[in-house]
């Protein structure tokens, strides 16, 4: 009806200026393709050019603001319930709250309170919920100054260059976040693959800078860039600054989208998750082994005997999506072939290949995370004060 309408309004103008001939013409027209009765249509015609518009009265509200306040008041006292349940508490202590004058409000509004149902009372206080809901979420914090001096970037990288870093944080806090614990510092270099990794007890923003630092020292490319999420640990004023004075491409990625930083989130199952697990590991003796996996067999089994593949071009055959993926090869295969690094580290490379034995790596490597596990498995177990009011959030400590 309302396409009909629409229609008809469109044909009105010309209607009232056309001759007789002409206005039959469009009457055949409108009701051939409306399927409508004539005279039906010659009336509706008169009524829209001819009369004035129907004004729709608009009924006077029952419940009043009075009421809203009081519900309100109510809903907020008994911990925010849905409206089902706050008619039942409304009618339940409406007078017990009168009568201790923690809801005042009239004998008229008392009774309008008590009669009125759980879906009026969940229109009414629509607008409420929803201002609380959008305090709650977590948008509604601004980005810090800092951030905003940081460029954006999504995942548009020249995979060409040598030299760009993805990082972020893997946090083994095992099933709660309570308390201090170890973090993972995990970088991969975009164009080749290589990736490092440096744990942390706890993510105060000065040990995140330092294992930074000691990743670019170990790293066998000059860095031209990094970019991280939007971590505090990351977002600070330190790392900024060391930026700036080093020359590096400084960005990050928008809040809550992981393709943003797609290598490394990749990374962070291969090369942390998959090998240690999601346990918590926050003692002194969990976190020297896992340093040592990080500097020597893992670093060295992954960057020199497990190939990786880029996805070169996406092919859609039909409703099937085919991947196409360049030739296997290792990250530091990969670094040799750039031809962007200089040739003192290419032949440190060549030599620290040749030198690797693979089946005495990985039986190292088995044997550290054996080791870890079972560390992990034996340490005393500590009680943990845990406020279960409060959201659970890593620790942060700034410089």
């Amino acid at each position: 009806m309302r396409s009909r309408n629409q229609y008809l309004e469109t044909l009105l103008k010309r209607y009232l200026g056309a001759n007789k001939a002409q206005k039959g013409l469009l009457l055949d027209e409108y009701c051939n393709n409306t399927k409508q009765n004539r005279k039906y249509v010659v009336r509706k015609i008169s009524r829209l050019a001819f009369s004035p518009p129907r004004v729709k009265k608009k009924r006077a509200a029952f419940y009043g603001p009075e009421v809203r306040r009081a519900l309100e008041t109510i809903w907020k006292m008994f911990d925010l319930p849905c409206g089902q349940r706050l008619a039942s508490i409304v009618r339940t202590e409406l007078e017990r709250l009168r009568r201790l004058k923690e809801v005042e409000v009239s004998e008229k509004t008392a009774r309008k309170l008590l009669w009125v149902s759980s879906a009026t009372i969940d229109r009414l206080l629509k607008p409420l919920k929803e201002e609380v809901k959008d305090r709650s979420r977590y948008s509604s914090r601004g980005a810090n100054l800092i951030a905003k001096k940081i460029p954006l970037r999504m995942t548009d990288w020249d995979t060409s260059r040598v030299g760009y870093v993805e990082m972020d944080l893997v946090l083994h806090c095992g099933a709660s976040t309570a308390g201090e614990f170890g973090h993972s510092l995990s970088a991969v270099e975009i164009s080749s693959g290589w990736w490092e990794g440096e744990v942390v007890m706890g993510r105060a923003q000065v040990r995140i800078f330092n294992a930074l630092k000691e990743i670019r020292e170990r790293s066998p490319f000059a860095w031209l860039g990094i970019d991280s999420d939007n971590d505090n640990a990351f977002i600070n004023a330190q790392l900024y600054q060391y930026s700036v004075d080093e020359e590096l491409e400084f960005t990050h990625s928008r809040a809550y989208r992981k393709n943003d930083n797609a290598y490394i989130e990749q990374k962070n199952y291969t090369h942390v998750r998959k090998p240690l697990g999601y346990l918590r590991y926050d003692t002194p003796e969990e976190l020297e082994l896992i340093r040592e996996l990080y500097h020597h067999e893992l670093r060295l089994f992954k960057n020199f005997l497990l190939p990786v593949m880029k996805l070169v071009r996406k092919v859609r055959i039909g409703g099937h999506v085919k991947r196409i993926y360049d030739t296997p090869e290792t990250p530091c295969q990969r670094l040799l072939k750039s031809g962007q690094i200089d040739g003192r580290t290419a032949d440190e490379l060549r030599r620290t290949y040749l030198s690797l034995n693979p089946a005495e790596i990985k039986r190292q490597m088995d044997k550290k995370l054996s080791r870890l596990f079972d560390i992990y498995e034996n340490k005393k177990k500590r009680s943990v004060m845990v406020n279960p009011y409060k959201k659970l959030e890593p620790t942060m400590v700034t410089f």
